[in-house]
């Protein structure tokens, strides 16, 4: 597959709320995964493995910065030179050209017809799958739609009111309709939750968004991330099933439970060794260093660590200190925390810099994690 022919859109409109303080100063995308990925690390590793190197991201402007500071010059995904390239948009643009009357997705129309792609793949940002998107493009090149989607047979219990639900014709290939997932209706068996991939023919895009997004209407969506499902109800639209690895990221919970799942030696080996490599930002440090008398077990670490205490059913991002008489418990340490001696921490997700003084205790519930803030110092016990 040509890299020319191929281009993606990958957006970041949504806001999750129920994240809390770990969207507070960085997009979704950013959120440390494992301990050594980003989210975005799986989108851009499945567009690099398909050898598609012409990439647009939509994002707000204040996420720019964590954005930057993860991408970098995108070597890692091959998006570093003249003709491999990635782009970025604001919705804050948006806003401003609509308010104005005015087609607000100039930005995007622009790398669109300069991509010189036959094919758009758009992609969100808020689930953790390692697609080999290339089955997907070729048999939409063979099915002569404008416009395929993907879909996952999930069980409810992993959804929100955030999330599209295809409803599938007879021939369980074609869109019949799309509506939100309601949390409300008791629902048994398995629905087809639309995980926000879609492949599209760029002119019939290019049409749509300079119809559909001409100037400012009450009804006009905000982004075309936020129309597509609307879309898939008049365009006739085949579905592919994804049978994968997958998980939504939607709130605090489902965040730590996808983080847990890596503890699950199938479901770590389903997603990140695959035939297809997942690509992150590089860091040369020293390995991480287990002193004598430390316990772990069943826990994984990334690199530049002293790991002194007990660490037991948790993830360990890079350059965290772990005292002796420390421990550490269904839980989830972003880069850089300082675990003091004798603190005690169970089930809680600690953001970056986090430092946790001599004998606090920090408790949650494995339904309700304790989330705490980046570069927060803890003195007192916090418990839920």
């Amino acid at each position: 597959m040509k890299s020319n022919k191929v281009c993606a859109i990958i957006g970041n409109y949504f806001e999750y709320k129920g994240l809390d303080e770990l969207v507070e100063k960085r997009p979704l995308a950013t959120i440390p995964f494992d301990g050594k990925y980003r989210l975005v690390d799986f989108q851009l590793s499945s567009l690099a493995n398909a050898n598609i190197r012409q990439v647009f991201l939509a994002l707000h402007h204040y996420q720019i910065t964590s954005m930057l500071d993860h991408i970098g010059s995108g070597k890692e995904w091959g998006l570093d030179n003249l003709t491999h390239r990635y782009f970025m948009g604001f919705y804050e643009q948006f806003e401003s050209r609509r308010a104005q009357g005015k087609n607000y997705t100039t930005h995007i129309l622009d790398f669109l017809k300069k991509s010189g792609s036959e094919i758009t793949v758009m992609m969100s940002s808020n689930i953790v799958a390692n697609i080999d998107l290339k089955p997907f493009i070729d048999l939409h090149r063979k099915n002569g739609k404008n416009i395929s989607a993907l879909y996952k047979k999930m069980t409810p219990e992993n959804l929100s009111e955030a999330h599209t639900i295809l409803s599938l014709k007879e021939d369980k290939q074609l869109v019949a309709d799309t509506h939100q997932f309601d949390p409300q209706i008791d629902i048994q068996e398995k629905v087809n939750f639309g995980i926000g991939i879609y492949i599209i023919n760029t002119a019939w895009l290019i049409n749509t968004i300079e119809a559909k997004f001409e100037s400012y209407s009450e009804d006009a969506p905000l982004s075309l991330q936020a129309a597509l499902p609307s879309i898939l109800k008049a365009e006739e639209t085949e579905a592919f099933e994804y049978i994968g690895y997958l998980t939504p990221i939607h709130d605090v919970k489902s965040y730590y439970d996808a983080n847990m799942d890596m503890l699950d030696s199938a479901k770590f080996n389903a997603l990140l060794y695959s035939n297809n490599r997942v690509f992150t930002k590089v860091k040369n440090e020293v390995p991480t260093y287990f002193a004598k008398g430390s316990v772990v077990r069943n826990a994984q670490f990334a690199s530049g660590s002293i790991i002194e205490g007990e660490v037991v059913n948790s993830i360990i991002s890079r350059n965290n200190q772990i005292d002796a008489g420390s421990s550490i418990n269904h839980s989830i340490i972003f880069p850089g925390g300082k675990i003091h001696q004798d603190a005690k921490i169970k089930y809680a997700i600690l953001d970056k810099n986090v430092v946790v003084e001599k004998g606090v205790e920090i408790s949650g519930t494995e339904d309700k994690p304790v989330v705490i803030r980046k570069n927060s110092v803890v003195t007192e016990n916090v418990t839920v």
